[in-house]
């Protein structure tokens, strides 16, 4: 007599899908373990650039500072000139045309700390209005040290003074108006000096653009007027 069969059913859970899975998957916590240390080994990496990366600013920025600093310190700075007197006593004398003389004074000062100055010879050149009425050499070659002051003086009379009976008109003229301008050019050729080393020239001009009163002497307000000082 044949041996009747019975069938099993099995039912599966969600749980046994998950156990199975994990079973099977024997490769996944190695996986996950070569995931873990080239994540570590990128960060690492990433680190140590960024640190080079702030340290080459760093330097780069000191180095810039330094170099930024050191320009400001040796960077030549041009000479000052103000004018401290200038008198024409002779507008205000009744004679005056006969025995014009004018006298001056300006200062050059040499603002720079570490940084001397050569000038070539200092000539002068006196103005009316555009007018040349005056021309003449001042001072010969000479250095001028760092935060010097030089004077530049001198007297200019006949026949320095190139004055005619028409020009000294039109000086009593302008005197009567209250003021008679005149214009210094103080002109040199000048190199500056650093340690050991020289600059090519410059050709300076300072324009000192003054007024002289009624009674010959320079107007208050000019007193102590700073020149502009130019290269060409």
């Amino acid at each position: 007599m044949a041996t009747p069969h019975h069938q099993i059913h099995i039912q599966t859970t969600p749980n046994d899908h998950l156990n199975h899975g994990s079973l099977t998957d024997g490769s996944r916590p190695h996986h996950n373990t070569k995931y873990n240390a080239h994540h570590v080994q990128d960060s690492l990496t990433t680190r140590v650039t960024k640190l080079i990366c702030a340290v080459f600013l760093s330097i780069l920025f000191t180095v810039g500072l330094v170099t930024f600093i050191l320009w400001l310190g040796l960077r030549p700075h041009r000479p000052r000139f103000h004018v401290q007197q200038f008198s024409f006593p002779s507008l205000a004398e009744p004679n005056g045309f006969s025995t014009a003389q004018l006298t001056f004074n300006v200062t050059a000062r040499n603002p720079n700390i570490e940084i001397g100055i050569y000038y070539d010879t200092v000539n002068l050149t006196l103005y009316y209005w555009d007018q040349v009425i005056a021309q003449t050499p001042l001072l010969f070659p000479f250095y001028q040290s760092p935060k010097n002051t030089a004077i530049i003086y001198g007297t200019l009379s006949r026949p320095q003074l190139k004055i005619d009976n028409a020009r000294w008109t039109q000086f009593l003229a302008a005197r009567k108006q209250g003021a008679v301008p005149f214009r210094l050019d103080v002109a040199s050729s000048i190199r500056f000096k650093v340690s050991t080393w020289d600059s090519r020239r410059h050709k300076m001009h300072a324009n000192c653009e003054i007024g002289v009163g009624p009674n010959g002497m320079l107007l208050a307000s000019d007193k102590g007027k700073k020149c502009p000082v130019y290269f060409t």
